[in-house]
């Protein structure tokens, strides 16, 4: 079978897609991945469709939910939906697509995939499912279904038509088809606790002082810190720090994680599915995107401890790691969803549930 693998986003949009790649090439399959340039994962075929998102300073907003909203319905249900449904129609005719298999905001592909006759399934990356279908999307998008000849879909039906592949837990959001996203590794935490700081790999460049001001807190804890800034910003402009702290641009999430005790981050789906899959009680600052509704369902569930990414000052940031690393229901509750986790499906499984469709 020749799958190919779409994504209408950056790193978020590109990471819970790999490991249902890898597994489908492991099965013998033919896998190629379509989207950003940069976000072309190595070691699979791919076609490079639209540009990269300008990786640019920018500074701190005030978290407003009803811009957020209009800008994804604008954006990935309007223009990008557009570009993708060319794209990726004109990538899986070339390509001989058997199947499309997409992140849950790449609408165009599909349409794409829906245009040339092809089943597709999508994969979650907007992990709590509250943002990804604001009001005005059907409306938005049934104008690019027009352009291939496809009739108005109301109902959005078909955003799940075929397959829907969670890596969430299912506590946090139910779903029909469950895959675990990392492999089960026993948590090994260190003395003093180690703990993981980011602010992802978009919102990072227009967080303004929220590195700086949250540090300032956490610092004075008798915690081991590893904060990863990103590639755009230099660690030296965070200025000397202490002993207990180490500013990296990138560490790997799946190397780290096992040893943490507690997650500090912007509330993006990847890292809190990662934070979850490891049983970590987090802190949590969101700053746009779906991460407003990650964050109310992680509070919600009794796991993060959740600030204000303007008015959170040093000593609010210390008071919120101190609460999630000492009051036992925090880790007890991210322990409940990591044995979730835990028992869903590996990839290589849900891999039998793609041939069934793609047949």
């Amino acid at each position: 079978m020749r799958i190919l693998f779409g994504f209408a986003g950056g790193s978020g949009h590109v990471q819970p897609l790999l490991p249902l790649a890898r597994a489908a090439a492991a099965r013998g399959h033919a896998v190629a991945f379509t989207g950003r340039p940069g976000g072309l994962p190595a070691g699979f075929e791919g076609f490079p469709a639209g540009t990269d998102a300008p990786n640019e300073r920018r500074p701190l907003l005030a978290l407003d939910r009803e811009r957020e909203t209009r800008e994804f319905r604008d954006g990935f249900g309007g223009w990008i939906a557009r570009e993708r449904a060319a794209t990726t129609r004109e990538v899986a005719a070339r390509w001989r697509a058997d199947l499309v298999v997409c992140d849950d905001a790449d609408f165009g592909s599909m349409i794409a995939a829906e245009s040339l006759g092809l089943p597709h399934a999508s994969v979650v990356v907007l992990a709590a499912g509250t943002f990804g279908r604001p009001p005005g999307l059907a409306a938005v998008l049934d104008e690019t279904r027009a352009v291939y000849g496809l009739p108005a879909d109301p109902s959005l039906a078909m955003l799940d038509r075929h397959l829907v592949i969670s890596p969430a837990p299912p506590t946090f959001r139910p779903a029909a088809q469950l895959m675990r996203p990392f492999p089960p590794v026993p948590p090994a935490p260190t003395s003093p606790p180690t703990v993981y700081f980011t602010l992802g790999t978009i919102f990072n460049t227009e967080s303004g002082d929220l590195f700086a001001r949250l540090l300032a807190g956490f610092a004075t804890l008798p915690v081991s810190l590893v904060v990863t800034v990103g590639p755009a910003i230099d660690p030296a402009e965070l200025g000397p720090q202490p002993a207990n702290v180490r500013v990296e641009r990138y560490v790997p999430q799946a190397s780290l994680l096992p040893r943490c005790s507690a997650v500090v981050a912007h509330a993006g789906s990847g890292t809190v599915l990662g934070a979850l899959a490891h049983g970590l009680p987090m802190v949590l600052v969101p700053m746009g995107a779906d991460q407003p509704d990650n964050a109310d369902r992680c509070a919600e569930l009794g796991v993060a401890v959740v600030l204000d990414a303007v008015t959170a000052t040093p000593a609010d940031a210390a008071a919120a790691l101190r609460t999630v690393l000492d009051d036992p229901s925090y880790a007890a509750a991210a322990e409940a969803l990591r044995r979730e986790v835990a028992a869903m499906p590996d990839p290589a499984e849900v891999v039998a549930h793609l041939e069934t469709l793609g047949a």
